[in-house]
């Protein structure tokens, strides 16, 4: 079976490729000429993740799951959220939503915070939502080369690591878009 994620994130893609059986082949956006970057103008991580898998299938034709993540700190009321890719600027800078998010956080004492994925999939224009979640905490600096994003400056409960100091194989045991994967997984399987 052909599918598309919808992403031009080679990490996630990566990521997405080791999680999913061998008999699912997995297409890129780029693996199928959309080269644009699509609209993420929802004002939830559920309604971006749906608006993307409807956008491949209604101009690409293919079938597509795409997910969005939002990482949501309890001491900034949920905040960045929806916003988080681009929570420093419209420019989608890893770093410096890093450096924004530690310098929001410098006179909070609670670091509380959690990881969430939505994967929309839409297959023959049946749509399906898929969530996980991934508590931990923000650190006061960042660790780790490994993972993206906000990966250096989160803690998973449990952990004394950040997502960017774990080995792949152990982040996609744990990891908010892991069990949303895990679902998906379970949904082809059944």
């Amino acid at each position: 079976m052909k599918l598309v994620f919808a992403t031009h994130n080679k990490n996630k893609l990566k990521e997405v490729k080791a999680l999913l059986p061998k008999h699912i082949e997995i297409l890129s956006l780029d693996d199928i000429g959309c080269h644009e970057e699509i609209p993420e103008e929802a004002d939830t991580i559920e309604e971006n993740a749906i608006g993307k898998a409807n956008y491949i299938r209604d101009q690409y034709g293919y079938n597509c799951f795409a997910d969005d993540t939002g990482l949501e700190v309890k001491a900034l009321k949920g905040a960045p959220g929806v916003y988080s890719a681009r929570y420093a600027g419209p420019e989608k800078n890893d770093q410096s939503n890093v450096k924004k998010l530690l310098k929001d956080l410098e006179d909070k004492d609670d670091r509380t915070a959690r990881f969430k994925t939505v994967i929309a999939l839409n297959l023959e224009n049946e749509k399906i939502l898929f969530q996980g979640i991934a508590k931990g905490e923000i650190t006061t600096a960042p660790k780790g080369d490994k993972g993206f994003g906000y990966d250096p400056v989160f803690k998973p409960e449990g952990f004394e690591k950040t997502f960017a100091e774990l080995p792949l194989s152990e982040k996609n045991k744990i990891s908010h878009r892991a069990k949303a994967m895990k679902q998906l997984i379970d949904y082809f399987r059944s």
